[in-house]
């Protein structure tokens, strides 16, 4: 799921550094997902919609039950020690807080800050005012400019434009993520230090409630997305239909849904409550270490850093993120509506989670290695989409690694036939690997894992999920390049041969 991210999200495309076809053009029907669906698919899809919120339960019951143990509680099932039905009766109900506190983290960003967040943090008691809150959130959202991208050097924010789409539209968006991240940020800090509203544990003290409203939301964006991309699409001719209502359900069907000229599906969900709540979560577990132990132990702060650095990162960058495959390719559905509002928040954090149960202090040697492993694999993250954005914006006229950049010249037609030329990188590291930017990725995700210890497992599956999330990616996006660039995909693969790990995969 992305976000992500997913994430989230958060990766690149290879569209984005370049694109192949000379000679024969790919047909723009195999431009983007699937049109149709095969077995293996449709049982793929099924099996991740009926899976995937037991995954997210079972982690979270994992921790809140059995210790953080993945064994324990499958153990006790198989020797009847504990029944499903024991395990349900201890999972705390939803509750009225907590779906008051999730609709106004769900609206709050900016507006909270002009509002007066004291009145809405301390009380929350009156539902007609919260409703009210959450729809100027989205107004402000959709309408309250960035200015910081006019006082902070460096920094690209305002009005930009998105990619082509496959009908040929590019749609505008406001970048303000990083405006929303520090205001939000600055008040849960101000509030934690001086003004005590409500206490920076809300969410820990909350969690499993407040899952259940995130599942909530999460489906009910999904459907709204499914149902409104029949009804009343906002560019029919970016629409996809394979026929299968489950694969339609689970992958979109509109490319950009949106609501109104500003309020876009993928960007909000994707950049609001998941990749801003990631932060919020970690600073959570962090008070709730020091509530419970009189301390913060130093896995705890390097797991507050390093995915910090991630986020602001994604937010420094997020007119970047535009152009990569969550808004270029991928439709709006389930899977980037439920995975942004549920996945991403509650398994993206385990690490902090698991701290909170199992504090964890690292000796000065380990504690280095992780730092320096999660630097590490940043620097190559932002370094490898550093080359591909100055190579695409210089239009291949920029020099890489101080040599000029070398590249494969390409064109491909979209699905109004125009015909577009593009460029594929073949230098810096994208002349290691197709797709170098991951394998910084997967470097950042082991460090975050490592800062917990080597106690349990449950902390690792971040590492594993992503290892199988990006190289699906990988094989996903080649076929894709492959269909859209044809047979100068070919010359590029031949130019670089390995995805990940150069002379090894």
């Amino acid at each position: 799921m992305n976000s992500n991210k997913e994430v989230t999200r958060r990766r690149v495309q290879n569209g984005a550094h370049g694109g192949s076809v000379s000679g024969k053009t790919a047909e723009p029907a195999q431009w983007g997902r699937a049109w149709e669906v095969d077995w293996f698919s449709l049982l793929s899809v099924l099996a991740l919609l009926c899976t995937a919120p037991f995954i997210v339960f079972f982690f979270v019951m994992a921790c809140d039950q059995f210790q953080c143990s993945v064994t324990r509680p499958v153990l006790e099932l198989y020797g009847g020690q504990s029944t499903l039905l024991s395990i349900w009766s201890r999972v705390p109900p939803p509750t009225w807080a907590a779906a008051k506190i999730y609709a106004s983290w769900v609206v709050f960003q900016v507006g909270s800050v002009f509002l007066g967040g004291r009145h809405f943090f301390c009380s929350c008691r009156n539902w007609t005012n919260t409703f009210c809150f959450a729809v100027f959130q989205v107004v402000l959202y959709m309408c309250v400019p960035d200015i910081l991208h006019k006082v902070v050097p460096g920094y690209v924010g305002g009005v930009q434009e998105g990619a082509r789409t496959p009908a040929g539209l590019v749609s505008k968006y406001e970048i303000n993520g990083l405006q929303c991240w520090l205001l939000t940020h600055a008040l849960w800090l101000a509030n934690a230090r001086y003004f005590l509203w409500f206490s920076p544990t809300i969410i820990f003290d909350h969690w499993i409630p407040l899952m259940w409203c995130a599942n909530a939301l999460g489906y009910a964006v999904a459907t709204f997305a499914f149902v409104k991309a029949y009804w009343f699409p906002t560019n029919p001719q970016d629409r996809k239909f394979t026929g299968n209502v489950f694969y339609n359900y689970m992958m979109g069907i509109e490319f950009n849904p949106r609501v109104g000229q500003w309020f876009d599906f993928k960007l909000f969900f994707n950049g609001r409550p998941g990749i801003v709540a990631w932060t919020l979560i970690n600073l959570s577990y962090a008070a709730k270490q020091r509530e419970l132990y009189g301390y913060v132990s130093n896995s705890m702060v390097l797991v507050n850093v390093l995915q910090g650095i991630y986020v602001l990162d994604f937010f420094w960058n997020e007119t970047w993120y535009l152009k990569t495959i969550d808004i270029c390719h991928d439709h709006f559905g389930w899977y980037l509506g439920w995975g942004d509002c549920v996945w991403l928040p509650y398994l993206y954090t385990l690490q902090g989670l698991y701290l909170v149960y199992h504090p964890v202090h690292l000796s000065a040697v380990h504690a280095a290695a992780v730092l320096l492993l999660g630097l590490a694999g940043y620097y190559v993250f932002r370094a490898s989409n550093h080359q591909k954005d100055m190579f695409r914006r210089s239009q291949g006229a920029c020099r890489v690694w101080g040599r000029p950049a070398s590249y494969i010249e390409c064109r491909y037609r979209s699905a109004d036939g125009g015909e577009h030329r593009s460029k594929l990188l073949t230098s810096g590291f994208w002349g290691l690997a197709r797709h170098f930017n991951y394998t910084g990725d997967l470097m950042g995700s082991l460090a975050y894992c490592a800062a917990c210890g080597f106690g349990h497992a449950l902390p690792y599956f971040y590492v594993v999920y992503m290892s199988v999330l990006l190289v699906h990616r990988c094989l996903r996006d080649e076929h894709r390049c492959g269909s859209k660039y044809g047979a100068d995909w070919k010359r590029y693969t031949d130019a670089v041969p390995h995805r990940l790990l150069p002379g090894v995969f």
